[in-house]
């Protein structure tokens, strides 16, 4: 059935969903009369020092400098400025409003800036998962690096353990992780090698066997381990599984926990080189193999060509990683 112009509800006003939406909406309020412009030339003229200076600034004739500083003012209903001699001063109400103008210039000009952004594929943020194992001092270059030529891209960090980095990445919409494995259906590169020592406290019992630690000694003594991280899975002699093992959340806690002599741990090198040289920890004197070696790799959480800020920050990760990296290598920042 066809409804007729009575049958037809208009919306209230006065309901309480609509008073709601109505009062959070700024420009539902009141109509706004100063436009930026305007308060662009009103700055002009005090950071310029006068009407004629800002019109030679801003490449306007004086005329129409002043015709918009006194249309400010009427629109306004109070005096910005008042002419003392031949300057015009801020009045004390003038000089309230230019500071917050400024800050309101300021927002409306980044505001356009990232516009222009996200029309480049840059967007708001990458999300970037990083297995603990990775080098820190790398990781904080790669960041640096990045928050220069990341036009305002901000970089969401989440640290986690081996092999969270894979779950995390098939959890949550991230943009790049740096992990052991590389998941069914993502694109994947190997990023870096990491080399895993033995160690423990120079007190530990492992170290005072005056011998080559072999398997069947590390069954019998706590190994410290991070999340469900893959160091060598180890066996006594008689083919029966020892080992006891803590684990923590943490790179910082398992260092920490090794060297308050609570037990031992395959430890990145990277990681404790100062505390090995220092004589807090001491590499176990292993009979086959004191280190080991793990890939990590640089994953893709979207297709290459979909985000340009995650691809710029993949290429600092790959061109760091690499070791070749110095200032005027990088690529042009311009998409």
């Amino acid at each position: 059935m066809q409804q007729t112009k009575s049958q037809l509800v208009k919306p209230s006003l006065s309901a309480p969903g609509r008073h709601m939406t109505y009062q959070s909406r700024p420009h539902d309020v009141q109509n706004l009369y100063v436009s930026l412009k305007q308060w662009r030339i009103l700055h002009a003229v005090v950071d310029c020092g006068g009407f004629a200076e800002a019109a030679k600034y801003l490449h306007l004739s004086q005329s129409a400098v002043s015709y918009t500083v006194a249309k400010l003012q009427e629109q306004l209903g109070i005096s910005v400025l008042q002419i003392e001699g031949r300057k015009a001063q801020l009045t004390a109400a003038g000089r309230a409003l230019l500071d917050r103008s400024r800050h309101v210039l300021k927002e409306a000009v980044e505001l356009e800036m990232f516009a222009r952004n996200l029309g480049q594929g840059w967007g708001s943020e990458v999300r970037l998962v990083v297995d603990h194992h990775f080098p820190n001092q790398l990781l904080m270059r790669a960041l640096r690096e990045f928050a220069e030529i990341g036009h305002d891209t901000h970089v969401r960090l989440s640290e986690v353990a081996m092999p969270r980095a894979e779950e995390v990445l098939r959890d949550l919409a991230v943009d790049l992780a740096i992990g052991a494995r590389v998941p069914l259906g993502f694109l994947g590169e190997p990023l870096i090698e990491i080399e895993h020592v033995a160690v423990a406290h120079p007190d530990h019992p492992l170290l005072q066997l005056g011998r080559d630690v072999t398997t069947s000694d590390l069954a019998r003594q706590v190994q410290i381990g991070i999340g469900n991280s893959l160091e060598p899975d180890r066996e006594g002699g008689d083919g029966i599984h020892y080992m006891q093992r803590w684990n923590v959340n943490s790179l910082d806690t398992a260092v920490e926990a090794v060297c308050q002599r609570l037990g031992y741990a395959w430890l990145p090198a990277h990681r404790i080189g100062n505390l090995l040289d220092q004589g807090t920890l001491a590499a176990l004197p292993m009979r086959e193999g004191s280190t080991y070696k793990t890939m990590l790799y640089l994953i893709h959480g979207r297709p290459w060509p979909a985000f340009h800020a995650a691809s710029r920050l993949a290429e600092l990760l790959r061109y760091l990683a690499a070791g070749e990296l110095v200032a005027h290598e990088l690529p042009d920042a311009n998409p």
